[in-house]
């Protein structure tokens, strides 16, 4: 049975691009009769806001889309379903990618990166250290050049440390960096679709390179299937921000936008007639009927850590 999530970040308004998202697993998941976990994504503590997860119950709610799993509102969310609470899940997973001996103890600061490389991209000055630093420290994964695995809609097989160099699993301020604990809720959920934008093909590709280091127990990640959507860009082409709050579905709405909009906007940028939709259910009516070219798999077979020995 397909198995997927809604996993927004409560560190902005929602916009356009979330609804596209969200509105397009649900279409895909309701289509295959599966099962919708609803997740919120709050483990960057620094950026979470109540008003933001109230945000997005409430837009989820303006848009109609239900899930079968997962918090009811923000009370329930914060009572029980907060990543905050799962940080042991997170420790644990840590620890077994401990055994990989690829993780290191990192003090560089943001600023240090910054200043050592013009991109930004960390450089590499604490690989390989093993002893515990008495000053604040990351935990990062050292990335070998040459992994990497092929995925539907990428031009390139993604490389995680091109975008992202050693990438960092747990931060300074100690708690989980976003691709251990998604990778951590994905496998714990049982999730076999993952939906995200293009713009997240290195996530997915950092995410299945942790889930080699796991043996037997991260190949239900590499047997999902992915699909990495298309963005809706804001106006000079820039990709939407939730900075962005004039360009937000509570903004939205607060100019007289409806939901019937929303699905003809995402009908048209799925390749759907929007003229006759003027509701979810014609949506879904649509999609199922004349369902879009998207291209929804695995990793390639070659690339499969169970069909040939770990790349090193």
């Amino acid at each position: 049975m397909i198995r997927s999530r809604l996993a927004p970040t409560p560190s902005g308004y929602l916009h356009l691009g979330n609804a596209l998202n969200f509105l397009l697993t649900w279409l895909l998941v309701r289509r295959q009769g599966g099962v919708l976990r609803l997740r919120i994504d709050d483990a960057d503590a620094s950026r979470s806001r109540p008003e933001f997860v109230a945000d997005i119950f409430r837009q989820l709610e303006w848009l109609g889309l239900t899930w079968d799993e997962g918090p009811s509102g923000p009370d329930d969310f914060a009572a029980r379903y907060s990543q905050l609470q799962r940080l042991e899940l997170y420790r644990s997973l840590l620890a077994r990618l401990a055994d990989s001996g690829q993780l290191f103890f990192c003090t560089c600061s943001r600023r240090q990166i910054n200043q050592a490389t013009p991109d930004g991209l960390y450089p590499g000055t604490c690989r390989g250290r093993r002893d515990l630093p008495a000053a604040p420290h990351a935990i990062r994964i050292q990335v070998p050049p040459e992994w990497s695995v092929s995925l539907p809609l990428a031009a390139t097989p993604p490389h995680p440390a091109t975008p992202m160099g050693d990438f960092i699993l747990w931060r300074r301020d100690d708690l989980p960096a976003y691709q251990l604990a998604s990778l951590a809720d994905d496998l714990a959920d049982r999730i076999n679709l993952v939906v995200r934008g293009r713009d997240l093909l290195a996530s997915s590709a950092a995410q299945l390179f942790l889930a080699s280091r796991l043996g037997g127990d991260g190949q239900d990640f590499w047997r999902a299937a992915f699909c990495h959507h298309p963005l809706i860009v804001a106006p000079g082409g820039r990709k939407l921000s939730k900075s962005d709050q004039d360009l937000s579905l509570a903004a939205m709405r607060e100019h007289g936008v409806t939901p019937a909009r929303i699905y003809r906007e995402v009908a048209a940028f799925l390749g759907l007639d929007p003229a006759p939709i003027g509701s979810l259910e014609e949506l879904q009516a649509a999609f199922n009927a004349s369902p879009p070219a998207l291209s929804c798999a695995g990793p390639a077979q070659e690339d499969r850590p169970d069909l040939q020995s770990r790349k090193a």
